[in-house]
């Protein structure tokens, strides 16, 4: 079942019998999930389970549902902040990567926060415990940021921030695999801070809601919001196209993430016309078959340029491009607070001003 398919059915869009089945089957499981997830954050409260401190700070970003809730973005931001006086590591999972520590790696996530943040390392390992002894001891970093971290406890950490995406907050209010939710949301009563992106596919009441309902939850959590604004696109020979230079331009469109719909509302937003697009799964690992594939149907739907993400681009751009004879590029974008943006960095400030002082 691919991505799209899955989304679908969860969603309550797919009708049918076998529908109905399917969601029976996926709840049943759901069930079974979401009581060891609840048992396992119930023995780290009690102090059951350890968890593992560092004599340095630990920020964590995380998310409380699978799918792309515009954390890396914010990872960056964050990086970005605190390595102009400070010697940071971003510690990150990195899906299908191997553990090691690494600036030039092929795996999305990864590669793009290395060539966003040259000025930090990036480490691979899954085991975070390991990873932060490695960026102590290799690396004599000061602090680190903890990449998808909220669900990884073994590794003690000073401030929780959760990326929650405004197009869907919850997941369909469900435990996966019968909704996109990775634990309850009662979950964020551990979150020091929540940060809504996406805001502008959004109205203000939906956004308001949604503030009452995590206020409700957690009365102390500081909420913020931002968007992922676009800056301008780039293309394989890494020249800057203007986003005025995009506006009623016919696009093929193609992207593996976890919120393709996103994306596609960010081109929509720029002025283009959507003549076609290729979804992948989130994560999906490119060959030049795959590129020949989107060439092919970009040229048949008479689209003038390609465009996908950054996300993508880090796997794209080193396949074969010779034989494309259109322009092929990637939207670059920035992370911006529309609202709350002085209370997080006063939080941040706050949490480890006991390890670490004189923070930007």
């Amino acid at each position: 079942m691919n991505q799209d398919t899955y989304y679908k059915l969860i969603s309550g869009k797919q009708k049918g019998t076998g529908a109905v089945i399917l969601n029976l089957l996926l709840t049943s499981a759901s069930v079974v999930y979401s009581s060891i997830i609840r048992l396992r954050n119930f023995f780290y409260d009690k102090h059951i389970f350890k968890e593992h401190n560092t004599p340095i700070p630990v920020v964590s970003i995380g998310n409380v549902t699978v799918g792309g809730t515009g954390k890396t973005p914010l990872v960056i931001w964050l990086c970005k902040q605190l390595s102009q006086n400070y010697n940071c590591v971003i510690l990150t999972r990195g899906y299908k990567a191997h553990n090691s520590y690494c600036a030039k790696r092929n795996t999305d996530e990864p590669e793009m926060l290395s060539k966003s943040c040259p000025d930090a390392k990036v480490i691979v390992n899954p085991n975070r415990v390991v990873g932060a002894a490695e960026a102590i001891g290799k690396f004599n970093t000061k602090l680190i940021i903890m990449d998808d971290g909220f669900q990884h406890r073994r590794l003690a950490r000073d401030l929780d921030i959760v990326t929650i995406d405004a197009t869907r907050p919850f997941g369909y209010g469900k435990i996966i695999p019968a909704g996109l939710l990775r634990e309850p949301v009662s979950s964020l009563k551990r979150a020091d801070a929540v940060v809504i992106t996406r805001c502008d596919t959004a109205n203000e009441s939906e956004l308001n809601k949604l503030e009452e309902k995590l206020k409700a939850i957690n009365p102390k959590i500081i909420v913020s919001r931002s968007i992922h604004a676009p800056v301008h696109a780039i293309n394989i020979n890494k020249e800057e196209i203007n986003l005025q230079q995009l506006k009623d331009k016919k696009v093929f469109a193609f992207c593996g993430i976890g919120n393709p719909e996103a994306f596609l509302h960010t081109i929509r937003n720029l002025g283009c016309d959507i003549a076609g697009s290729k979804i992948y799964n989130d994560h999906h690992n490119y060959i030049n078959d795959d590129l020949s594939d989107i060439c092919k149907q970009a040229k048949h739907s008479k689209a003038e340029i390609i465009l996908t993400t950054q996300k993508d681009w880090t796997k794209i751009s080193v396949l074969n491009t010779a034989e494309n004879n259109l322009t092929l590029a990637y939207i670059a974008i920035e992370f911006k607070f529309l609202a709350g943006e002085t209370k997080l960095r006063n939080l941040i400030q706050d949490k480890i001003a006991g390890k670490i002082s004189g923070l930007v």
